[in-house]
């Protein structure tokens, strides 16, 4: 939800502390003005000019004493409601860190708000106690989507062995069918693998290890050059020395399915794909940007969905299992990374993925292709 900028919750607290002590300064003054009335210590002449009566000289600093201790009370109720302010809502603070580090995808992140009971301190315990139900359902979910699909390995498997010795018996002529059932069993076989590969990748169960983006790119690329000769698209990989710290595998499967995502979805003949790695202050980013049919907005931000490929960039003969850019959101995501799809003006898709630079080597560098 867009909101107008406003006055921060310390400052008005600040602002509301500074005010009431003023108000009960001014009273106060008032109050010793009303006595010293009463008592006839001060009275006006003919003039109308408030004089001291004989013998009580020290009330003619009575006004600039007043003024003074205004001023005072003004500065000490800023500087002192700054920091009661700060003290009371630092609590509020590390809540609401928790939840962005929520809304980022981590669930594993605790409050755990030391002190005795109080209304933060209650919010903060309900807030973790909703952190470990989503974390505890997320992991279940994972681990359903795993041992399924782990369980849908071993038939699949077989299931293909029997089309292979089907296909390969000399003695029966071609039979259609035998070949469709060979091509969904396959493509069931790559459903499970990604199935797979996508729960092993949310529960982030990895041992962190020093990687170079581009030689990630440039090792992708390679091993996908042959399928874009067949769909006759150019493929060209340029980028600096960009060190992240992750997955070596689950980097390279992301620079995968990216590119062969790339070339499968591209212009029936020369389209291009240029994978393009860089270095940003505290970041490294990989870019992967592809020539294509023009893709609406709204369809863009729908492709990273599990089983959402968009009807204008299904091709019949590589429509996949609909989970490529799934694993990569997932991938980028366990990463702590950031993930983004932008529509180019004359057609296909530009992919940023934007991940923690390594600590020893962070810096700037040339930024990605544009």
């Amino acid at each position: 939800m867009h909101r107008a900028s406003g006055l921060s919750v310390r400052l008005k607290l600040t602002l509301s502390y500074a005010g009431f002590l003023m108000l009960a300064g001014a009273l106060l003054l008032a109050a010793i003005g009303v006595f010293l009335l009463r008592e006839g210590w001060l009275r006006t002449n003919e003039e109308g000019v408030w004089r001291a009566t004989p013998g009580t000289a020290f009330v003619y600093g009575f006004a600039p004493v007043a003024a003074v201790v205004m001023a005072f009370l003004l500065v000490f109720g800023l500087m002192g409601g700054w920091v009661l302010a700060g003290r009371m809502l630092a609590p509020l603070n590390r809540i609401t860190h928790a939840t962005r580090t929520a809304a980022s995808g981590s669930l594993s992140h605790r409050i755990r708000l030391p002190g005795r009971q109080d209304e933060f301190r209650e919010l903060a315990d309900a807030f973790d106690a909703m952190l470990a139900r989503l974390e505890a359902h997320v992991a279940e979910q994972q681990r359903f989507a795993a041992n399924a699909s782990h369980e849908l390995r071993t038939p699949l498997a077989v299931t293909k062995s029997l089309l292979d010795v089907a296909r390969a018996d000399p003695g029966r002529a071609s039979d259609p069918l035998i070949d469709r059932l060979h091509a969904v069993n396959a493509r069931a076989i790559d459903l499970t693998e990604a199935l797979l590969l996508l729960s092993r990748a949310g529960r982030q169960s990895f041992t962190p290890e020093d990687v170079d983006l581009s030689l990630i790119a440039e090792e992708a690329t390679e091993t996908l050059l042959p399928l874009a000769e067949r769909h006759g698209v150019s493929l060209e990989t340029e980028g600096d020395f960009a060190p992240a710290t992750g997955s070596s595998a689950l980097l390279l499967q992301l620079a995968m399915n990216l590119v062969h995502n790339a070339i499968v979805h591209n212009l029936p003949d020369r389209g291009g794909v240029w994978v393009t790695t860089g270095v940003r202050p505290g970041t490294v980013v990989l870019t992967v940007e592809n020539t294509g049919e023009p893709i609406a907005p709204d369809v863009v931000s729908t492709l990273t969905e599990p089983f959402q490929r968009g009807t204008e960039r299904v091709r019949t003969d590589h429509a996949g299992a609909g989970l490529g850019l799934a694993i990569v959101k997932t991938i980028t995501h366990a990463h702590d990374g950031t993930l983004t799809l932008t529509p180019r003006p004359s057609g296909g898709l530009r992919i940023t993925v934007e991940l923690p630079a390594a600590s020893a080597h962070r810096g700037s560098g040339t930024p990605p292709r544009p």
